[in-house]
C-alpha cells in the first residue's frame, strides 16, 4: 500500500457507467426532482389539512423529510461524479457524505420502528389510542427516532475522523465508512469489530420494536377477525412493504462492504447497492399517500381547487 497520505479518492465503480453516463445522469436528475416533488407534496398536504393531523401521518412526514435528506446527500453528488472526467472527491467531502447517508439510513429504519409502533396502538388499543399517542408521546418518539440513530453513528464516526488514509480507489459509486476504514494507514481492525456492534445497536431496538409490533397485530387479527380489524391491518401494508424492501437493500449493502462479491457481476452490484437509496424515495409518498384514501381523496380535488381559485 502507498505509505503517502490520500488527499482524495477516486470512485471506481463509475467506470462501469462511462459508456451511459448522459443517460444515467438524465436519470438521476428525474429521480431527484421527483423525490423533491412527490415528499414535499405529501408534506404540504399533510400540514394544510388538519384532520389529517394524526400520528401515523406525522411519523410519515418524518419518513418524507429523511427521504428528501437522504437523496439529496446522494443524487446530486452522483450526477456530479457521472459527469466528471477523474471521479475524484476529497477526503473531507467523502466524509461528510458518509455521515450524511448513514444517518439517512438508520434514521429510516428508526422511523420506520416508530410507524409499526403505531400500527399497534391502533389496532391492539383502538380506544386508547389517542391517550397512548398522545402529542407528547408522538414528540418523544420523533425526537428519539432521530436523535438516537446521529448520536449512535456519530460516536462510531469519531472513530473513523481520527484516520489518515493510504489507499486512494473506493468501488462504489458513492462513500461509505467500512469503504473509508478499509484505506486506513494502519490496521483498525477494531474499528471493524466496533462498527458491527454499532450495526447492532442501531438495527436490534428498531427490529425488536417491529416485531413486537406485528406479532401483537397478528394475534389479535386471528382472534377478532372483525370488519374493523381487517381494515386496520390494510394501513400496514404500505408499511411492511417499505421496511421489506428497504431492510433488504439495506443488509445487501452491508454484506457488500463486508465480504468478498466479485462474483457478482459489477452492474448487479451498483443497482443493487442503489435502489434501496433511490427507488424508495420514490415508492414511499406513492404507498403511504395513495394507500391512504383521505389523501386520495384530497390529491383527486387538487384540480377543482385550482379551478375554483382561478
Amino acid at each position: 500500500m502507498d505509505n503517502t497520505t490520500t488527499l482524495t479518492f477516486t470512485m471506481t465503480a463509475y467506470a462501469v457507467l462511462e459508456n451511459h453516463k448522459k443517460e444515467l445522469f438524465t436519470l438521476f436528475l428525474f429521480l431527484y426532482v421527483i423525490t423533491v416533488i412527490l415528499n414535499l407534496l405529501f408534506i404540504i398536504i399533510i400540514q394544510q389539512n388538519k384532520e389529517l393531523h394524526l400520528p401515523m401521518n406525522v411519523f410519515t412526514c418524518m419518513l418524507c423529510l429523511n427521504e428528501i435528506y437522504g437523496s439529496t446527500a446522494l443524487l446530486p453528488a452522483i450526477m456530479s461524479l457521472l459527469m466528471s472526467a477523474t471521479h475524484e472527491v476529497p477526503v473531507a467531502w467523502c466524509k461528510a457524505q458518509v455521515y450524511f447517508l448513514h444517518t439517512y439510513g438508520s434514521n429510516e429504519f428508526s422511523v420506520l420502528a416508530v410507524m409499526g409502533y403505531d400500527r399497534y396502538v391502533a389496532i391492539c388499543h383502538p380506544l386508547h389510542y389517542h391517550s397512548i399517542m398522545s402529542t407528547s408521546k408522538m414528540s418523544k418518539l420523533i425526537a428519539l427516532a432521530v436523535l438516537w440513530p446521529c448520536i449512535t453513528f456519530g460516536c462510531l464516526f469519531s472513530l473513523t475522523l481520527r484516520l489518515s488514509f493510504c489507499g486512494k480507489f473506493i468501488p462504489k459509486l458513492y462513500c461509505v465508512n467500512m469503504e473509508l476504514v478499509k484505506k486506513s494507514c494502519t490496521s483498525v481492525s477494531y474499528i471493524s469489530i466496533v462498527g458491527l456492534l454499532f450495526i447492532l445497536v442501531l438495527i436490534v431496538p428498531q427490529l425488536l420494536m417491529i416485531v413486537f409490533s406485528y406479532v401483537k397485530i397478528l394475534r389479535v387479527c386471528l382472534k377478532l377477525r372483525s370488519e374493523s380489524t381487517r381494515n386496520g391491518l390494510r394501513t400496514c401494508i404500505p408499511h411492511l412493504l417499505s421496511l421489506m424492501s428497504y431492510s433488504a437493500g439495506a443488509l445487501f449493502e452491508i454484506g457488500q462492504t463486508r465480504l468478498d462479491m466479485s462474483h457478482v457481476a459489477a452492474e448487479t452490484r451498483i443497482f443493487l447497492s442503489l435502489y434501496f437509496l433511490v427507488i424508495m424515495p420514490v415508492v414511499n409518498p406513492l404507498l403511504y399517500g395513495l394507500g391512504t384514501q383521505r389523501i386520495r381523496l384530497l390529491l383527486l380535488k387538487l384540480p377543482t381547487r385550482r379551478k375554483s381559485s382561478q
